[in-house]
């Protein structure tokens, strides 16, 4: 019976046409028309934002966004949330300094960031799996548990590093005008893009998202790999973390506070179903590109940080309303 089973995993995970069609081009045209009109839009509406130097602050600040909204992509895409992804990013980027500042372990930092990140996001995935609980109340739980565990390190003030090494990972320019952390953050997109296209994780994502009872009734390990989508959003959040720390020189109560929103939007925008197995890591890219060039430029047009907040969250609405194919999604959860 168990080698039935195991039989069945290979097929359905080896065989792209048992398996979800992942059109990797259907519904993104909005998306890439949304951020073409928004960078003629602040193009006018502002001198300085078709600028070398703000150009490169956009893809400063778009990275730590996009390393924070991949693992989470995946969480998504298989029909559950994960609300702890901003204080998991300052949990780490207290440990990241910590671990600087007594060991001076250089670049070996990120090491201990995507460990400590993938151990806490693992926690989520286990409480959830095992447990049996919504994972809106667990990563809603673990946010506050997370966030005073960096406060207590804290211990309400920001702690610098003096790491000339670590510093570099993220505002040194391998090519000019673009950031590391630019790289860093582009290369991780394409090598998880890649594995939720080609790899019998991602395939499993989206029959778990798509239809959870079917993927049970199939022999699927849903409960194994659901834990392994929080550790991956876990280790991710865990780098975000770590090279923002690096791109900043410090680690502060107030990091990652916006992310909350911030991931969930670019998430959504960029045309991840919330109630799963449509979209994926691929789209996560445009959505990032959204959030970042509307808090980019409101900032530069001097809006105010509440009107942006409303905006936003606006913009979360009409996405889901106007750019998601709701007819695939026959529950909403």
């Amino acid at each position: 019976m168990s080698q039935d089973i195991s039989s069945k995993n290979e097929r359905i995970a080896e065989k792209p046409d048992d398996g979800p069609k992942l059109d990797l081009t259907s519904g993104i045209m909005l998306p890439v028309a949304v951020v073409v009109s928004l960078i003629v839009f602040f193009s006018i509406a502002t001198e300085s934002f078709l600028t070398v130097r703000n150009m490169t602050g956009i893809l400063g600040q778009a990275s730590t966004l996009l390393l924070a909204c991949l693992g989470a992509s995946f969480v998504i895409l298989m029909g559950c949330i994960d609300l702890s992804v901003g204080a998991i990013v300052l949990l780490v980027g207290a440990i990241t300094v910590k671990s600087l500042n007594l060991f001076d372990v250089g670049i070996g930092a990120l090491l201990v960031a995507m460990f400590a990140g993938a151990g806490l996001g693992a926690l989520n995935g286990l409480i959830y799996a095992i447990g049996r609980i919504p994972s809106f109340v667990v990563t809603l739980g673990t946010l506050s548990v997370f966030t005073g565990a960096a406060w207590e390190i804290l211990q309400g003030r920001a702690l610098r590093f003096t790491s000339y090494s670590f510093e570099e990972l993220a505002i040194g320019q391998f090519i000019p005008a673009i950031p590391n952390i630019a790289l860093f953050a582009i290369g991780i997109w394409a090598i998880l893009a890649l594995a939720g296209r080609y790899t019998r994780f991602g395939r499993y994502m989206y029959f778990i998202g798509g239809g959870e009872a079917v993927s049970r009734t199939a022999g699927l390990p849903v409960l194994r790999y659901k834990i392994y989508a929080f550790a991956l959003s876990g280790l991710t959040a865990g780098l975000a973390g770590s090279l923002a720390v690096a791109r900043l020189g410090a680690a502060g109560p107030t990091l990652g506070q916006d992310l909350l929103l911030n991931t969930l939007a670019a998430i959504v925008v960029g045309g991840t179903s919330l109630s799963g197995g449509i979209g994926g890591v691929h789209r996560t890219l445009i959505g990032v590109a959204i959030i970042a060039l509307l808090d980019n430029g409101l900032n530069l047009m001097g809006v105010n940080q509440y009107t942006q907040m409303m905006i936003k969250g606006a913009v979360v609405v009409v996405a889901v309303l106007i750019g998601q194919d709701r007819t695939k999604s026959t529950v909403i959860k």
